[in-house]
């Protein structure tokens, strides 16, 4: 068998070298993806994001324990920070994840950030997909913890959770942008600590001021402490609760496909001017003031278009 059946086949050791692949990008990844992706589908994707510090590794390990409890085969892909000697990611969260580690239900994989802003990795969709394709029933992505405009994951999951924490300073102003507007769930985790009761009436009072629609999902607030089990139970509930409501299919599907078509496309025309257009050219025009960007910009999409349609 390739490595694509052997991936359809639940091999624990072909999804790994298949998520080492896509995190290459070359083009092996490309028709891997292709030929996965319509067996896909079916696997619920929760991301986790919020501020460092909050103890998202830990409610992930306590979830996947959780969701193991009900025979469901977990994936957990945790977006590390990048090592600044080996580029590879620093593994934190596999340290957090031991008590898994003997299990062949539970797939843990941790990818660098590799300078790619808003909490994710580039490859981490296609080892979503790569999973999925594997047959595992939940996905939980935790992202790598960059703050209020760490919004990817929204893009990615399923069911969004934003992860806070109490005792951080003005716990509202944590959250109020960015990360807010994408929860469909809301943890204040280590609620065993002074302002757990602060930090939830705070929540609350900003999702009471946002206007809904009639029927429009309102993001529950759930206490939880990770460190103890606390609240989890809870927690996939509400999980469970907003992907019942049918809530994560066509919208969130073509969002997510929108947003994945987007980035291929970018990235393929800036390979695809940069080889052919003279990319260096115009960066080097830019910065001796030869040249403004946008004229730039203009000069070698032109130019590229002009080239394509040419017969």
């Amino acid at each position: 068998m390739d490595l694509a059946d052997r991936v359809l086949a639940g091999d624990v050791r072909a999804v790994a070298r298949a998520i080492s692949v896509v995190e290459r990008e070359d083009a092996e990844s490309a028709g891997l993806i292709a030929r996965l992706f319509a067996r896909t589908g079916r696997a619920l994707v929760v991301g986790l994001t919020g501020a460092p510090g909050v103890g998202k590794s830990t409610l992930v390990d306590r979830l996947t324990g959780a969701f193991r409890r009900e025979r469901l085969r977990v994936g957990v892909l945790a977006v590390d920070p990048t090592s600044p000697f080996s580029g590879g990611a620093i593994l934190g969260d596999r340290i957090r994840m031991q008590g898994h580690a003997a299990d062949d239900g539970v797939f843990v994989r941790s990818m660098a950030t590799r300078g790619q802003l808003g909490g994710l990795s580039r490859a981490t969709d296609d080892a979503r997909i790569i999973l999925d394709a594997a047959g595992t029933d939940v996905v939980l992505i935790e992202t790598v913890g960059v703050g209020q405009g760490e919004i990817d994951v929204s893009r990615t999951a399923d069911v969004s959770v934003v992860v806070m924490a109490p005792g951080g300073g003005d716990d509202v102003q944590a959250i109020k942008a960015g990360i807010m507007e994408i929860a469909d769930v809301f943890v204040v985790n280590k609620a065993d600590r002074d302002g757990a009761d602060r930090a939830v009436a705070e929540i609350e009072g900003m999702l009471s001021l946002r206007e809904r629609s009639a029927g429009e999902w309102r993001p529950p607030v759930v206490k939880a402490c990770a460190a103890t089990g606390d609240g989890v139970a809870a927690v996939v509930a509400a999980v469970r609760h907003f992907a019942e409501r049918g809530l994560v299919a066509e919208d969130r599907a073509r969002r997510r496909a929108r947003t994945r078509l987007e980035s291929i496309l970018v990235g393929r025309l800036v390979e695809r001017i940069g080889a052919e257009r003279g990319l260096e050219q115009a960066v080097e025009a830019i910065v001796s003031r030869e040249v403004d960007p946008y004229t730039a910009a203009r000069q070698l999409v032109r130019g590229f278009v002009q080239e394509a349609s040419d017969p």
